[in-house]
């Protein structure tokens, strides 16, 4: 009777982690801007964490999780579509900048052939594996905002050196009309 109560307990341990990884995927789903699926057979642990690291200093996590469990998380997210992709050895990797996730995903599937890129998805639209290369290419978040920064400061520094460029000019006109009247006083005298 004792080993029974304690399978019962364990069962119960079990469900609630169940429950506590489908809710903490169902806030993953809900809030990440970009997911891309991949099967990763045949990585080696240290392959695993490379891509963990790699992921980690782009903004991205990369999580693999229990299939059934994820396409149970999937349901009602705008990223649903891929619950076909959750076959086999698959991980997600998600990030709340839309092109982090791809970046990451196809920058290591370069340099490892058993990372295979299933497709993904970018809010409510379905990506294939071409869709995520193509995302990917893209530039990111930080990216576009070091190019809009850029685009502002540029007036700005046009107008301050023409703001200050007809002062200089009146500057080396006065300067060489000092000159020119002492040169001037020099010959009358």
């Amino acid at each position: 009777m004792g080993s029974r109560l304690a399978a019962n307990r364990r069962a119960l341990v079990e469900r609630a982690a169940k429950a506590e990884l489908v809710t903490e995927l169902k806030g993953v789903f809900k809030t990440a801007n970009t997911v891309v699926v991949a099967h990763y057979a045949g990585l080696t642990v240290g392959q695993m964490q490379t891509l963990r690291k790699q992921a980690k200093q782009a903004g991205t996590t990369v999580k693999v999780a229990k299939n059934r469990l994820a396409k149970i998380a999937l349901e009602g997210t705008d990223v649903a579509s891929i619950g076909p992709l959750l076959k086999g050895p698959t991980l997600i990797a998600y990030s709340s900048d839309p092109v982090g996730a791809s970046k990451v995903a196809v920058d290591f599937a370069k340099g490892h052939e058993k990372f295979v890129i299933l497709g993904g998805a970018m809010g409510t639209t379905a990506l294939d594996p071409n869709g995520v290369k193509a995302l990917a290419s893209l530039p990111s978040l930080d990216e576009l905002r070091a190019k809009i920064v850029g685009l502002i400061q540029a007036p700005a520094t046009k107008i301050a050196q023409v703001l200050n460029a007809p002062a200089s000019k009146v500057a080396r006109v006065v300067k060489a009309d000092r000159k020119s009247t002492r040169l001037n006083f020099s010959h009358r005298t």
